[in-house]
């Protein structure tokens, strides 16, 4: 019986992308196996990555696959816990026999993945990792364009792009998930913020998977910031705000890490939210014809799965990325050995769709090598505002 994506998903148990194949993609399909969080907190952002990377196949097999085979998924649901992604990684690996893995989602999965990689001596690329100096494997590598020291780049970039609000910020509230990442992340915003002379006001951490904002909307509005630091992801942004309105508040400004860019259209609080990126759906992002192809079939799958934001963003981007690098790892290689192809991209590099990927630093990282952007959210659209030769056309910090 043919399953459709929205029965799949509703499901969240194990599942199996499979594709229509040209003539020329021929013999035993190459299979690639890996986990997303279709269900739990951070199912919001799965089913992202999950469209993208059904595109990216496709369109592999679109072009005869890998080395003239077909490319078959093999896609699990991890339930957003990282001890059940171990778990699964282990079976794809030994029972199921795949061929390469690629990368479930954000930093507590990836971790727990990689570990297993390092187990089974396989190449492990990876979307959404935070904390990279906890990557010591060395074949392990992102895809995501982030520096070495996210904790100190991207506060900076962040409050770059605060200074050109019409009130620039002078007082902080820094609320953090414990998610490791975004905790992380947030850890490293209060030390900058010190050392631009910005005063912290409020500094809260709760726990990942928390669905009760109130108390934290509470202590905020009493701290009284000219700025919130949400370091959040998936639709907690979306639960602090709902919350602050139920107690008539609204920060002047804010930022949230990595929300889910979709339910964040439907609450009027969340206009103005600042939040990273490294790809939006417009100019110059996409002045090449190949990826405002993308962004096109993107923009229809992702109308056919339900997505409430089908415009290309972070979240695509990295997961297309990872497909990008994989491809170009084993035609140059012109094999599947995992050594064979770390070996390559440890002295090569990768042209994304978001810019140069490349592994030659500490622990396949390059320090200052960093692709991510500002993003702000503005009338239904989230559009590029920092640096400027990013910026959308006509944007403007608001």
């Amino acid at each position: 019986m043919k399953i459709t994506r929205r029965q799949a998903l509703a499901a969240g148990s194990a599942v199996l992308s499979s594709f229509i194949l040209p003539a020329r993609a021929q013999g035993k399909p190459i299979r690639i196996g890996s986990t997303l969080p279709l269900t739990g907190p951070l199912a919001s952002l799965a089913i992202i990555h999950k469209v993208t990377a059904e595109i990216c196949v496709d369109n592999l097999n679109k072009r005869g696959g890998l080395l003239g085979r077909p490319v078959e998924w093999v896609l699990r649901d991890d339930q957003s816990k990282p001890e059940l992604t171990r778990t699964i990684y282990e079976q794809l690996i030994t029972a199921d026999k795949v061929d390469l893995i690629q990368s479930p989602y954000a930093t507590a999965s990836i971790l727990a993945a990689m570990g297993v990689a390092q187990r089974y001596n396989k190449m492990l690329l990876h979307t959404s990792f935070g904390i990279p100096r906890l990557a010591k494997y060395d074949m392990q590598f992102q895809t995501a364009g982030s520096p070495f020291d996210p904790e100190v780049v991207w506060p900076n970039h962040i409050f770059d792009a605060a200074a050109k609000l019409p009130k620039p910020p002078k007082t902080i509230a820094i609320v953090t998930s414990k998610f490791p990442s975004v905790h992380a992340i947030s850890v490293g915003a209060r030390e900058v913020l010190k050392k631009r002379g910005l005063q912290e006001v409020l500094h809260l951490e709760y726990e990942f998977g928390n669905r009760d904002f109130g108390p934290i909307a509470a202590r905020v509005k009493d701290a009284n910031p000219d700025f919130l630091w949400g370091g959040t992801n998936g639709i907690d942004p979306v639960l602090m705000l709902e919350a602050m309105k139920k107690i008539d508040y609204r920060p002047p400004a804010q930022v949230h890490l990595f929300p889910a860019p979709g339910p964040m259209l439907k609450v009027p609080e969340a206009q103005g939210s600042l939040a990273l990126t490294t790809f939006e759906s417009h100019p110059p992002f996409t002045d090449d014809p190949a990826i405002a192809q993308f962004v096109k079939t993107y923009a229809e799958r992702a109308k056919e799965a339900g997505i409430p934001y089908t415009a290309v963003d972070l979240q695509s981007a990295i997961m297309y990325a990872a497909w990008q690098v994989l491809e170009a790892a084993v035609n140059a290689t012109k094999s599947l050995d995992d050594k064979t192809l770390a070996a390559w991209l440890r002295k090569s590099e990768v042209k994304c769709l978001f810019g140069t990927l490349k592994w030659n630093g500490p622990q396949n990282y390059v320090e200052g090598a960093d692709l991510y952007k500002v993003k702000q959210l503005q009338q239904g659209r989230w559009l590029v505002v920092h640096p400027d030769p990013w910026a959308a056309p006509g944007a403007k910090i608001v």
